[in-house]
C-alpha cells in the first residue's frame, strides 16, 4: 500500500524539484566567473534537458491522466493532472529566463568577435553568398511537403527541426512542412577575413520557404520542433509476441515516432488560425506550446570552439584541461598484475579511463586470459572497449556481454553494439523483463601458475569513453578475494536470469541494496547523537528512504547530502529535518558519482555504487553498490568529499521550501572540481600510443571490412 508521506510535510513533488536543477544548470550561464561560450552551452543544457524531461517525466504523467489513473503523488498530493497544470507554467517561465540570457550571450559574443547573425543582420556581399550555398548544398536534400485535401499532416519527428509556412494559392489555404536535413551542419560561417560570422541553416531555409513554393503568397513562416513522449514500455504486453528482445526494442523505437506531442516548441507567435491549424493538428492545447527565441537546434555551441581563431577561443572558453593518468600504475608493466598487488581508484574525468581500457587491451592479448565479462548500459558512439572486447572473442577468449537495450535514448546505440558483439563471437545477453540492468561491473580472469588470478571493476558510471571525460564517477579495480567471489556468482547469477543471488560484501538490487542501506541507517539512529549519515547521489526521491532519513533526523543524527539533481525531502524543517543537510553541485563537469557512508572513523562503512536514493534504482534495476576497505583508497574518496562540502562557488545549499540559495561562507573561494583538477597528479610512464590506438584501429578495419562482406554475401579471405 502506497504511503502518503507529504501529510509529514517535510517532502516534495519530484518533477518541480527536477525543474529547480535544471534552473541551476540555466544560472550557470550568469555565473561571471563562466567564460561566455560555456555560458551558451549551459543554455543548450537546459533546452536540452527540458525537452528530454517533457519527453520521459511529462510523457508519463499523460500516459497516467489519460488511463483516468487517480493515484496521488506520495511526496507532494497532486494527482498526475495536478502535477501537469504545476510543470507547464514553471517550464515556461523558466524558457522566458533562458531566451532573455540568450540574446544577452548573443551580444557579449558579439562583442568578442562571435556573430551571431538574423538573415536581416547580412549584407549584400554575404546574401548573395548564401544564396548559392543554400542553391549548392541545401536545396538538393530537401523534401518539401505540402497539406491540403490531398496530402495529410506529416507526423512530426522528434529531434528534427521543421520550417512550416501558412499560404495561399487562388484565395485557398494551405501548409507546408520543410524538414532541415539532419545531414547538414547547424550554421554556416560567413566570408570575412577579420570577424567570425555566421548564420543558422534553419534560418536560412525560413527565408528560402518562398522559392520552395514559388507558387504560392508566404503568409507567415515558423519553425517549429516537437517533443513526443518516450513513454513506451518494450515488457507491455503489445510486443508480448515478439520473443527476440533485440527486434522487440527496434518496434519500441518505431512506436515512439507516433506517441503522443507533449511539448510543442515554435519560434515566434503564430496568428491565431496558424495556432488553431497547429494545435488542432496535434492534439493539444495552446499550454503545451512553447515559443522560443533560442535556436530551435543549438548543438553548434559545441563546434564554435574549433572554428575561431585561438585567440578569440582563450577567452570565450575554459582553458583546456586533458584527463590525467592515473599515477598509481606503472604503464611499462602488467597493469594487470599491479591490480593483484594493489587496489586502484580511477577518478573521472579529474583522471583517464585509458588505464581501464588498457587492462581490458591487454587481456584481449594475453594467452592467459580466459574470459572478460561485462555489464553495459551506455557507450560512446565510437567505443573503443566494444573493440577491444571482439579483439578478444576473435583471439579465443569467452566474452560474456549483459548490454542493457533499454537504456533509454541508448537503444538504438546498444542494438547495433550487440550486434557487433556478437558478430566478434562475443556471448550477448539483454537483461531482463521488467528489469534494467543498469551496474557497471568488470571481470577479467586469467589462468597464471594453474590458478585463477582476478580483477575486477566496479564503476558508480557508464563505459562511456566520451562522457567519462565530463562526468565525475569512480571506478574501483581490485583483486580482493571477497569481492572477487561475489563477482563471479553476480555475472553466474546474470547469465541464468536469476534475480535473487546471495552475496556476502555486495550490495545488489532489487534484492539486498535497499534493505542494507536501512539497516545502516538504523545502526546509526540507535548511535543517536553520535551517528553520521553522508551521500553523494544524482537523486532522491525512494520513501522508504525518506522515512528513515528523517527518523535520523528525529534521532540526532548528522545527515550530511550532496544531490546535485532530484531531492523529494526537505532539509531544515523543525522538529523532522532539522540535523539534514543539502548541497547541490553545478559546475563545469556533471556530477555524477554515488557514494554511501554509514558511521565515522573506524566503524565506518562506505560503498560506492551505480545505484541512487530512487524507487526505480531500488526496486527495478539492477545495481550494485561495493565497499570500500583499502585505506588508501578510502582517504581519496574522504578528501574528494572535503572538498566537495567547502565548496562555496558552484555549491548551492538546499532550503526548507525547497528552493536552493548561495553558500556565504567568510572562506577563500573554493571550486570543489577546480581543485581536483590541481590536486591529482600525473603518471610518471606512458601507455604507448600503439597499444591505445593503433592496434585498435586496424581490429576496427579489418572487422567492418569483415562485416560488410558478410552483409554482401562475400567470403572472407
Amino acid at each position: 500500500m502506497q504511503k502518503n508521506i507529504y501529510k509529514d510535510g517535510y517532502t516534495c513533488n519530484r518533477e518541480l524539484s527536477w525543474l529547480r536543477f535544471n534552473d541551476r544548470v540555466l544560472n550557470e550561464a550568469k555565473d561571471p566567473s563562466v567564460p561566455l561560450l560555456e555560458k551558451l552551452k549551459s543554455v543548450y543544457f537546459f533546452s536540452s534537458n527540458l525537452e528530454e524531461f517533457f519527453r520521459v517525466r511529462v510523457g508519463s504523467l499523460w500516459d497516467m491522466k489519460n488511463a483516468k489513473m487517480s493515484k496521488v503523488d506520495n511526496k507532494s498530493g497532486l494527482t498526475p493532472a495536478e502535477q501537469m497544470d504545476a510543470i507547464y507554467p514553471a517550464a515556461k517561465r523558466g524558457c522566458k529566463k533562458r531566451d532573455k540570457i540568450y540574446e544577452e550571450l548573443r551580444k557579449d559574443l558579439m562583442r568578442e568577435g562571435i556573430e551571431d547573425l538574423a538573415m536581416k543582420d547580412c549584407n549584400k556581399e554575404e546574401m548573395k553568398f548564401l544564396k548559392k550555398y543554400y542553391k549548392s548544398n541545401i536545396a538538393p536534400l530537401l523534401n518539401p511537403q505540402i497539406v491540403d485535401t490531398h496530402h495529410p499532416f506529416p507526423n512530426l519527428q522528434n529531434h528534427i527541426t521543421y520550417i512550416t509556412a501558412d499560404m495561399k494559392k487562388k484565395g485557398r489555404t494551405s501548409y507546408c512542412f520543410v524538414a532541415v536535413p539532419q545531414s547538414l551542419p547547424q550554421i554556416i560561417v560567413l566570408p570575412h577575413k577579420k570577424k567570425f560570422r555566421f548564420v543558422h541553416v534553419e534560418d536560412l531555409l525560413a527565408y528560402q520557404i518562398s522559392s520552395i513554393f514559388d507558387e504560392y503568397t508566404v503568409n507567415e513562416t515558423l519553425k517549429l520542433t516537437v517533443a513526443r513522449s518516450a513513454y513506451v514500455d518494450a515488457d507491455d504486453e503489445a510486443f508480448e509476441d515478439i520473443l527476440d528482445y533485440r527486434k522487440k526494442m527496434e518496434k519500441v523505437l518505431k512506436e515512439r515516432k507516433k506517441m503522443n506531442v507533449t511539448m510543442l516548441t515554435v519560434s515566434s507567435k503564430p496568428s491565431n488560425s496558424f495556432m488553431k491549424y497547429l494545435l488542432t493538428n496535434l492534439k493539444i492545447t495552446r499550454r503545451e506550446m512553447f515559443t522560443s527565441a533560442v535556436p530551435m537546434n543549438m548543438k553548434y555551441v559545441f563546434g564554435i570552439e574549433n572554428l575561431v581563431d585561438k585567440e578569440i577561443k582563450e577567452k570565450v572558453t575554459y582553458p583546456s584541461y586533458t584527463p590525467k593518468l592515473s599515477a598509481v600504475f606503472n604503464y611499462k608493466q602488467s597493469l594487470f598484475h599491479q591490480v593483484q598487488e594493489k587496489d586502484v581508484l580511477l577518478h573521472y574525468p579529474y583522471e583517464s579511463m585509458d588505464p581501464f581500457l588498457q587492462l581490458v587491451k591487454e587481456a584481449a592479448n594475453d594467452p592467459k586470459t580466459v574470459s572478460i565479462k561485462i555489464t553495459i548500459y551506455r557507450l560512446a558512439t565510437r567505443a573503443r572497449l566494444v573493440d577491444y572486447l571482439c579483439q578478444a572473442a576473435e583471439n579465443g577468449k569467452e566474452v560474456d556481454v549483459l548490454i542493457e537495450l533499454k537504456a533509454r535514448f541508448d537503444e538504438q546505440n546498444n542494438i547495433d553494439y550487440s550486434e557487433k558483439l556478437e558478430d566478434a563471437g562475443c556471448n550477448v545477453i539483454y537483461g531482463f523483463e521488467r528489469y534494467k540492468v543498469h551496474s557497471k561491473v568488470c571481470l577479467i580472469t586469467k589462468i597464471i601458475a594453474s590458478k585463477p588470478e582476478y580483477a575486477a571493476l566496479i564503476a558508480t558510471g557508464n563505459f562511456n569513453e566520451n562522457t567519462a571525460k565530463s562526468y565525475t564517477d569512480l571506478a574501483y579495480i581490485t583483486s580482493r578475494a571477497d569481492i572477487i567471489k561475489d563477482v563471479v556468482s553476480f555475472f553466474a547469477n546474470m547469465a541464468i536470469g536469476r534475480l535473487d543471488g546471495k552475496y556476502n560484501t555486495l550490495l545488489v538490487s532489487p534484492v539486498s541494496l535497499k534493505s542494507t542501506i536501512l539497516s545502516l541507517m538504523d545502526q546509526e539512529i540507535v548511535k543517536g547523537e553520535q551517528g553520521v549519515i553522508t551521500c553523494k547521489l544524482n537523486s532522491i526521491t525512494d520513501e522508504d528512504i525518506i522515512e528513515r532519513l528523517h527518523e535520523a533526523s528525529l534521532a540526532g543524527v548528522k545527515v550530511k547530502l550532496i544531490v546535485r539533481g532530484i531531492s523529494c525531502i526537505l532539509p531544515g524543517i523543525e522538529g523532522k529535518t532539522d540535523n539534514i543537510e543539502i548541497i547541490s553541485i553545478v559546475g563545469r563537469f556533471l556530477e555524477h558519482s554515488r557514494i554511501y557512508i554509514f558511521g565515522s572513523n573506524e566503524n565506518e562503512k562506505m560503498y560506492i555504487s551505480s545505484a541512487d536514493f530512487m524507487t526505480r534504482n531500488t526496486e527495478r534495476r539492477v545495481e550494485v553498490a561495493c565497499p570500500i576497505e583499502d585505506a588508501h583508497v578510502k582517504e581519496q574518496i574522504h578528501q574528494y568529499l572535503a572538498l566537495a562540502f567547502r565548496d562555496n562557488t558552484k555549491a548551492r545549499i538546499m532550503s526548507n521550501t525547497g528552493r536552493y540559495r548561495k553558500i556565504n561562507r567568510g572562506d577563500a573561494p573554493v571550486n570543489s572540481q577546480l581543485a581536483m583538477m590541481r590536486l591529482l597528479p600525473e603518471a610518471t610512464s606512458s601507455i604507448p600510443v600503439k597499444n591505445v590506438r593503433e592496434d585498435t584501429v586496424a581490429f576496427t578495419t579489418r572487422y567492418n571490412h569483415e562485416t560488410d562482406n558478410k552483409k554482401s554475401g562475400r567470403k572472407n579471405h
